[in-house]
């Protein structure tokens, strides 16, 4: 990969409280599904970059689980952990928050700004703001919580305004040599999205059904080039959450394999055989070693 003198890279660090958009952003950025997506809390759970390669420049996109003051247990504390290192050795910071909806999590989070940080507020939704007269008072509003470098109302689901925030966003990174490969958009494995996939559909499908405690282990992953077979351990917590996951007869099961099958071969661009089996573990979510295990930092 040839680059010019002027070439620009750099880390930017997506932040926000849980369910403003951070995930559909770093998606719609990327132009891939990195990160998943749905309509639970923290449904990310770790820190994921994403690359995203423009003529001159690079961006390192991190990706992170939503700053969580509600609920104190060990899980939780571990993803507040990974917001906080993520603030650390930055170059810009894009704070999300959305339209029209500031409240106490949004500004728990301004004093972890590091000082000398250019932090970009990035307001999402802006498409489902109801009277878009509310929009500039409200931007005057945030304005006023923090020096932020720049302002940019956005769309991340209607990919409204994502070029004009990554020309904001260029102008912070510094002058390096591009740390990926130009095709690269993530430095997480192929396993790692497999199972997030795999995550994102049962939260999608019994997430208001299902408590927090569920998590997904790839325990098998053969490759080649006719196709890949993959075996995938769904961890809860209790064993009243086994039906639940299964479903009648194990329509629900079915159906989580099915959908998250066809996201892993459209990601690997081959056919793909999924076997999906459910574990009891009790208390995995305060075990320290189980969580570590599962990848968290």
């Amino acid at each position: 990969m040839t680059f010019t003198t002027d070439y620009k890279c750099g880390f930017v660090t997506i932040v926000g409280r849980p369910n403003v958009g951070k995930s559909t952003l770093t998606n719609a950025l990327v132009g891939a599904k990195i990160s998943i997506v749905s309509r639970k809390a923290q449904t990310t759970r770790h820190r994921i970059n994403s690359v995203l390669t423009r003529e001159n420049e690079q961006f390192v996109f991190v990706d992170t689980p939503g700053f969580q003051t509600r609920h104190g247990g060990l899980m939780n504390r571990m993803m507040n952990r990974v917001v906080t290192q993520s603030l650390t050795d930055v170059d810009v910071v894009l704070h999300v928050v959305e339209a029209g909806k500031w409240n106490a999590g949004d500004e728990q989070l301004l004093p972890l700004f590091p000082k000398d940080a250019n932090v970009i507020l990035v307001i999402n939704k802006v498409d489902l703001l109801k009277n878009k007269t509310d929009l500039l008072p409200y931007i005057a509003q945030c304005a006023e919580k923090y020096p932020y470098a720049a302002v940019i109302p956005i769309s991340a689901e209607r990919h409204i305004q994502l070029d004009a925030l990554l020309d904001e966003v260029a102008k912070y990174l510094p002058e390096n040599e591009p740390m990926f490969e130009e095709d690269m958009i993530t430095d997480r494995s192929m396993r790692f999205i497999a199972a997030e996939l795999l995550r994102e559909k049962i939260f999608r499908l019994v997430g208001d059904e299902l408590p927090y405690g569920c998590a997904v282990m790839i325990e098998q992953w053969e490759e080649n080039e006719q196709g890949a077979r993959i075996s995938a351990c769904v961890l809860v917590e209790r064993e009243s959450h086994r039906p639940i996951l299964l479903g009648a007869n194990g329509m629900h099961m079915k159906r989580i394999a099915s959908e998250a099958r066809q996201d892993i071969k459209n990601l690997l661009d081959k056919p793909v055989f999924l076997d999906v089996y459910v574990k009891v573990r009790r208390g995995w979510t305060e075990r320290e070693a189980t969580l570590r295990e599962l990848g968290h930092e």
